[in-house]
């Protein structure tokens, strides 16, 4: 069995999820040695299926089971060691990690896309696209940033992030 993340969307950030209750809704989903990282939805667990059924499978039985309507992202010990490893603002990281933050998303995202939606943005943030995640240097906060607006204004695929620190927690703890 492999040790894998999950990683719902707005859990805690918009749709209320005790923590206690997310443990024992991955159990009874057949999750083994479940635990969790922090209030945010993160989850630590093992299973034998690949990340694609995990994530149809959690989406379909929250919605039933708990009325969450929400969009599960799950990668392996090794996705997110790769992640963290590819580490493209070091010295934003060094300085400020919980600034810099790591958008995870299903498919790869479009680089010509990205690339147009970077281009109509003059501010401050540094952002890297790699495959099914993308990096985004937030020097002021995300809070008061208008880029997270403008991934929404640029009608990409729904995600999730998580701060460097946190992906840091979450490698460790898929070990």
């Amino acid at each position: 069995m492999m040790r894998w993340a999950a990683l719902p969307r707005a859990i805690n950030a918009g749709k209320p999820l005790p923590m206690a209750d997310l443990r024992s809704f991955l159990e009874s989903e057949g999750m083994a040695d479940v635990r969790t990282i922090l209030a945010s939805g993160n989850a630590i667990f093992s299973c034998g299926a690949d990340a694609a059924v995990i994530e149809a499978r959690l989406e379909e039985a929250a919605k039933a089971r708990l009325s969450l309507d929400t969009t599960w992202f799950v990668r392996s010990h090794a996705e997110l060691a790769a992640i963290a490893a590819t580490a493209p603002f070091p010295e934003a990281i060094a300085a400020r990690p919980n600034h810099v933050q790591v958008l995870f998303y299903r498919q790869p995202l479009d680089p010509a896309r990205m690339e147009e939606l970077v281009a109509s943005y003059n501010g401050l943030e540094q952002v890297l696209a790699i495959g099914r995640e993308l990096y985004v240097d937030y020097p002021e906060g995300i809070g008061r940033s208008r880029f997270s607006a403008l991934l929404t204004k640029g009608k990409l695929p729904p995600s999730t992030g998580r701060n460097w620190s946190t992906l840091l927690k979450l490698v460790e703890a898929t070990r």
